[in-house]
């Protein structure tokens, strides 16, 4: 045998096999993405979408210390801490995607919330004191008892037809937020309360209070909710349901 026929001639090899992992490896990375897209939408998904605002007559909201509003019925389960701005962008989007996931949970009695309200985004308002303002609002709806009234106010407030824009031209007056108090059902008298200014000097203290009780829990920023202490995280939507009964 001559020693061209003594060569090693390898085998054709067929682009099957290749073929099948090369497909397979294209519709894993499909299925990661796409369930990486599913995953970040249902993060961000409006929870309880049509529930509203609180709604029970058992709920109370109180004014404790330092201007800490308490909201929830006397039994509630658990307390979340609350801190927020009415001028933070972030807060609204909290808001619209969880906040009425905690309406319900405190109509329910799984959670009562103390809202904290801050003010540093003041200076990114074209009143230069509308987080104030906004907040001595709350406390007026607030001390007239009317819990009802209060969540309504806190959802119109942080909506996107309402909250004026950061660093925007123009923001609202303390009579359009009577006004808009007024169309949450607050009563006469809150809505006189917000239209002369009442609490706002209270409302600067309570949030200079706010700040510090924020740092002490171990927050830098609003919004920041804290339950038993720690910080709980947000990031998904569906954040409430870990205390639900």
């Amino acid at each position: 045998m001559s020693a061209k026929n003594n060569k090693y001639k390898p085998e054709p090899v067929s682009s099957r096999s290749t073929y099948i992992i090369g497909g397979l490896a294209v519709l894993v990375i499909a299925a990661l993405v796409i369930g990486g897209i599913l995953w970040q939408s249902s993060k961000n998904e409006v929870q309880n979408d049509g529930y509203g605002s609180v709604q029970n007559s058992e709920v109370v909201v109180t004014v404790e210390d330092n201007g800490v509003v308490l909201i929830g019925k006397p039994d509630a389960r658990t307390t979340l801490d609350i801190f927020e701005d009415p001028l933070c962008p972030a807060c609204a989007a909290l808001e619209h995607l969880s906040g009425q996931s905690v309406s319900e949970a405190i109509d329910t009695g799984d959670v009562a919330v103390r809202y904290h309200m801050l003010n540093f985004l003041n200076r990114a308002s074209s009143s230069g004191d509308y987080s104030t303002r906004a907040g001595a609002a709350l406390l007026c709806v607030a001390q007239d008892g009317n819990a009802i009234a209060y969540s309504n106010l806190h959802t119109a407030l942080f909506a996107p037809d309402n909250q004026p824009a950061e660093g925007g031209k123009s923001d609202h007056t303390n009579d359009d937020l009577a006004r808009i108090a007024g169309e949450a059902g607050a009563s006469d008298a809150a809505t006189a309360c917000i239209s002369s200014g009442a609490n706002v000097e209270a409302a600067a203290a309570n949030a200079a209070a706010a700040s510090e009780a924020l740092s002490a829990a171990g927050g830098t920023g609003t919004p920041t909710v804290v339950a038993e202490g720690k910080i709980v995280s947000t990031k998904n939507s569906d954040w409430v349901s870990q205390f639900a009964s």
